[in-house]
């Protein structure tokens, strides 16, 4: 398209529609290349990580508390969030929530 070709030219040329053709051709004009912009990615974290002390302040108040009660207890004070939002934060964070068995060990064998 810098040689004078139009969108549809070089839309057929490349087998793409005309529409990202021209989106095309107006990236090239507005930021002087063609190269893919970021796709994806973490959208919501921000949120989260904005309680990260009072999340943190919750859980060692009691380490067996569940994610479900843990974001039950988040939701009293004005924070919403996922269970699985808490699962993710636990990772990013490098904590892990191992609890004890809750049945006795097999005088029999192993469980």
């Amino acid at each position: 398209m810098a040689a004078g070709a139009s969108c549809h030219g070089a839309a057929a040329r490349f087998g793409v529609s005309v529409s990202s053709a021209s989106r095309w051709a107006g990236r090239l004009r507005q930021d002087g290349q063609v190269a893919p912009r970021a796709r994806g990615g973490d959208q919501r974290s921000r949120a989260i990580e904005a309680h990260a002390d009072l999340i943190q302040a919750t859980y060692e108040a009691r380490p067996t508390i569940c994610l479900h009660e843990l974001r039950a207890a988040l939701a009293e004070r004005g924070v919403e969030t996922s269970t699985s939002g808490l699962s993710r934060f636990f990772a990013r964070h490098g904590i892990t929530r191992k609890r004890g068995h809750s049945t006795r060990p097999s005088r029999s064998g192993r469980t």
